[in-house]
């Protein structure tokens, strides 16, 4: 059986595609949480919610690169410091919840794009366009995260 692509973005270098419409979703403390889940879920509110399968085509190096992120997995949201809330937006803003999921797997998983530290970079920028981010903004959040991620990511120069 063949499986489900949406496409999700498209240019000229390179394209995004998606099983199934990703579903994100906040967890909650409830009264019955443990001091660990509480923690948990203060550290990573938010949960993807189905099985995700991605596949990237970088269109300049001919590559395609597929790989998943499992019903369940907890993440930070946008990783924006406080500071910049009102030039930015929040780390909740519900434009950035897609792009920082697939980025942060992309960031913990630095070999599902083979080390390419641009490559992620410029999908993390297509999935803020997708979602409506301002072309301010984009350039801001990109440029951030390219900084971050060289500096302290330990991404290999390529």
């Amino acid at each position: 059986m063949e499986q489900t692509r949406i496409l999700w973005y498209k240019d000229e270098k390179l394209s995004i595609y998606f099983n199934t419409m990703p579903c994100v979703a906040v967890r909650y403390v409830s009264s019955s949480a443990t001091p660990e889940e509480k923690k948990s879920i203060k550290k990573y509110p938010f949960i993807n919610k189905k099985d995700l399968y991605i596949e990237i085509s970088d269109y300049k190096k001919e590559k395609v690169y597929k790989f998943s992120i499992p019903k369940g997995y907890c993440y930070d949201g946008a990783s924006i410091p406080r500071l910049f809330w009102r030039l930015i937006g929040s780390n909740t803003d519900n434009n950035f919840l897609i792009p920082a999921l697939i980025h942060d797997v992309i960031c913990e998983n630095h070999s599902h794009l083979e080390n390419d530290r641009a490559l992620s970079t410029n999908v993390f920028n297509a999935l803020l366009y997708t979602a409506d981010v301002n072309s301010f903004k984009r350039f801001l959040m990109k440029n951030s995260v390219a900084c971050f991620q060289t500096l302290f990511c330990k991404w290999r120069n390529r």
